[in-house]
């Protein structure tokens, strides 16, 4: 049966840096899209960063662009999300999961993806 496990979350300071591991099992990670979504108490939970399964194509929600990176390694069956410059306002629970579709395809669409993890919590204090 598929399982996403995430890790790598955390407390870390305003400015600073945290790497999210996503572990997958089950069928090879490189016949998916990969995706971060994340969720804050009393919100929804929202698209941060997907990658396609050739890892070519990469889309990001606008307030963490040029600070978080997502990459996998169909290898390990890993995805990573890279976030550097952390501020107050990332603080959530961040879930990766995973989508059908295209070799360069991604999506923001979290209805799309059918397989999500437990999520990981990331706490940055100001």
């Amino acid at each position: 049966q598929a399982q996403l496990v995430e890790s790598g979350g955390g407390l870390v300071q305003e400015g600073g840096s945290l790497r999210l591991s996503c572990a997958a099992s089950g069928r090879t990670l490189n016949t998916y899209i990969m995706g971060w979504f994340r969720q804050s108490p009393g919100k929804e939970r929202e698209f941060v960063a997907a990658i396609s399964r050739s890892g070519y194509i990469t889309s990001y929600t606008t307030s963490v662009k040029g600070r978080f990176t997502i990459s996998r390694d169909n290898a390990k069956n890993m995805a990573y999300l890279q976030m550097n410059s952390l501020k107050p306002e990332d603080t959530a629970v961040y879930y990766c999961a995973r989508a059908a579709g295209g070799l360069d395809y991604v999506s923001r669409d979290s209805s799309r993806y059918d397989y999500w993890g437990q999520g990981t919590q990331v706490t940055v204090s100001s």
